[in-house]
This record gives C-alpha cells, sequence and structure tokens, in this order.
C-alpha cells in the first residue's frame, strides 16, 4: 500500500489556508483595489508623501510645497514684487536651504483658515506653516504632527480709540469680527461667558474681509492673536486710530504642521527649527557662520557639520543646518527683520525670546 501521508498533509495544509482567506479581515492581496474597500478603508488611503515617503516625493519634484496665509504681513504676505516674506516663509525656505542647498527651491501656496487643513491632508501641500495654533484636537483628531513652535501668542482685541474703550470686559453686548474656522471663535465665547458678558459674532473665511467688515463699522472690535492685530492694523485706513487692548485671553502656540505618518518629515520640519534657534543660542549667524567653522566649540561645529555628520540621521546633506543658517538665517534674525522693532510691526521679543533671555524658546540639542 502507498504512503498517503503526504498528499494528506497537503490536503491539511492547502484546506487551512483556504479557510483563512476566506475569513473575516483575512490580509489582502495585490489584486484588492479601492473599489473592494469599504468605505472607511478608503478615506484612510493616504497619498504617498503621506505614507512615509515625503521627503523623496519632494526631492523627486525638485521644490517644497509650502501652505502659508493668504496675506499676514510679518509672517506671510507677499512684497510688492509678489516675493513672499515673514517668519512662517522662512521657516519653508529654511527647510528649502536644508533639502536641496537652495533656500529659493519652495512654491508658495495661500490658503485660508478654513481651507488649510484639507489642503494639507490631502497632500496639496508639504508642510502647512500659517500662523496655525497647536490644540490637543488638531493635533490627534485632524492626523496633523506639529513640529515645533515658532511664535508664542496669545489672543486680544483691537478697538478704535474713539469707542473709550480700555478693557474687554467693556465690551458687554458688542459685536466682534473675527475668522471662521480658527480657534479664535472659541476663545472669545469661552472669555465672554467666564466673565458674564454677552457678544455678537461676525465671522468671515478671509482675513481681508474680516479687516474689510471691521474698517468699515460692522463690528465694534476685532480679535485674533495678538500678533495679527499688529499685522491687520497696518491695513487699515487709520492705523493710529486703532488701540489693541491689553488683555490676553488665550495660549497660542503658533508653528508648523504635516501630515501624521512619515516620522521622518516631521523630524526634517523640527529639526530646522531647532537648528535656527540652536545658532542664535550659539552666536551663529547668517554673517559669521562661515568662520565660526573654526570655533573650538564642539557645539557649534556639531551644528555647522564640521564635526560628526547628523544630516543623515535626517536623510540630509551633512552641511543642512550651515545651509539654513547661512542662505536664511538664525531665529533672532528671521524674528528682527519680519516683526521686531525696527520694521513696522514693532514687536517685543517677549515670551519668542531665547529661553536664557528670559524667553520660552528652547532648541533640543543637536548631537
Amino acid at each position: 500500500m502507498r504512503n498517503q501521508a503526504p498528499a494528506l498533509i497537503f490536503g491539511i495544509v492547502f484546506g487551512a489556508l483556504l479557510v483563512y482567506l476566506f475569513l473575516p479581515g483575512a490580509p489582502s492581496g495585490p489584486a484588492r483595489d479601492a473599489q473592494d474597500l469599504s468605505k472607511a478603508e478608503q478615506e484612510n488611503l493616504a497619498p504617498e508623501a503621506a505614507r512615509g515617503g515625503t521627503l523623496r516625493v519632494v526631492r523627486d519634484r525638485g521644490e517644497l510645497l509650502c501652505g502659508v496665509s493668504q496675506g499676514l504681513p510679518g509672517f506671510s504676505n507677499p512684497d510688492d514684487k509678489g516675493d513672499w516674506r515673514g517668519i512662517d516663509v522662512d521657516v519653508c525656505r529654511a527647510m528649502a536651504a536644508a533639502i536641496f542647498g537652495d533656500a529659493s527651491k519652495v512654491r508658495f501656496r495661500a490658503l485660508s483658515a478654513k481651507e488649510r487643513f484639507t489642503a494639507l491632508q490631502a497632500g496639496e501641500i508639504d508642510v502647512l506653516s500659517r500662523n496655525t495654533t497647536w490644540t490637543l484636537t488638531r493635533d490627534t483628531v485632524l492626523g496633523l504632527d506639529f513640529a515645533g513652535v515658532t511664535y508664542y501668542d496669545g489672543q486680544s482685541f483691537m478697538v478704535r480709540r474713539d469707542l473709550g474703550v480700555s478693557s474687554v470686559l467693556a465690551l458687554d453686548r458688542a459685536t466682534i469680527c473675527a475668522n471662521t474656522g480658527t480657534t479664535t471663535e472659541l476663545n472669545a465665547a469661552d472669555y465672554f461667558r467666564t466673565n458674564g458678558l454677552e457678544f455678537e459674532m461676525v465671522v468671515f473665511e478671509k482675513t481681508d474681509e474680516v479687516i474689510a467688515a471691521y474698517d468699515a463699522g460692522r463690528c465694534e472690535a476685532y480679535t485674533t492673536d495678538a500678533s495679527g492685530l499688529y499685522a491687520e492694523r497696518l491695513k487699515l485706513k487709520n492705523p493710529d486710530e486703532h488701540i489693541i487692548l491689553p488683555e490676553v485671553i488665550s495660549k497660542e502656540p503658533l508653528g508648523p504642521a504635516v501630515r501624521q505618518g512619515d516620522d521622518r518629515w516631521a523630524d526634517i520640519v523640527r529639526w530646522t527649527l531647532y537648528a535656527m534657534i540652536e545658532a542664535e543660542e550659539l552666536g551663529v549667524n547668517s554673517a559669521n557662520a562661515q568662520e565660526m567653522k573654526k570655533s573650538d566649540n564642539p557645539a557649534i561645529r556639531r551644528l555647522l557639520g564640521v564635526e560628526n555628520s547628523y544630516g543623515q540621521n535626517l536623510g540630509l546633506r551633512g552641511d543642512w543646518a550651515f545651509q539654513i543658517i547661512t542662505q536664511v538665517g538664525n531665529y533672532g534674525e528671521i524674528f528682527e527683520r519680519n516683526v521686531g522693532k525696527n520694521t513696522p510691526l514693532g514687536i517685543p521679543r517677549g515670551l519668542n525670546a531665547l529661553w536664557t533671555k528670559g524667553g520660552l524658546m528652547y532648541a533640543m540639542p543637536v548631537r
């Protein structure tokens, strides 16, 4: 009688395999396409960039796609020649310098507050650098990762001088203009409710619409981040006729965001920011970076790529930080040229000073 064990074993294994393949939740094969997926699974299908390949996509494209505001002086705003300027703009230029060795290899897309997150989620931009507040909901439910804080801010209110108001607490029953799709509405509602005040909120999608409405007298106050008020006041017909009230009613840590799921890309954004902050702390700037390569300070030598190639840990060139500093500058430089005391905004460093000078700016060590 022939030995039937091999055939029997084969039959058992083959049968088990068929059962496994047709069990609910069994792994899909190559032939399974989007038409076979559930609605929930289809919604979770991320673009190539969101599955861990953003750096590769950006390099293949030859430029960085950066989402910015529709025009906020000091943060992201086109100048008279159409060139984008501002702190948020410089963060993206610094990223381009780190990736390509060329800070000009970045294209900017102006986004409203309402559409900014959708554009990032859909892969229409690589990074959102648009005066955006880091909150728990945005960091979790929206599928975003914030890579750091570029500007510590807080929400305030602007009114006309002739209104005779010196405190937000005097705005009971006032009409207030704001942007829709921002943290501004909720912050104002919380503050007025806590203080037993009533108000009427008038919201618009575009910032220029808010400014136009406030300037036309459709509302008695305008509320947004304090930095935004300094910037938008410049657009009013008579800026000196308006004051910013002293109260700061919220914490608004503003910073760049990326899609969740690509840790390497988030690291690149995060360490681009840290490199600029670290450079300021070490006294390295765009004018002296080349000379500073000769320094005996090991922290400076590490930052500038003289010792150890930390760039390779990020998938970047060895002189990534040197390129950032020489082409864009350290954090202090980008702050002062965009919103500092010698600019029309004239904003003091305050919380945005280095931690060694009483501020909150603190970089993780490059080592």
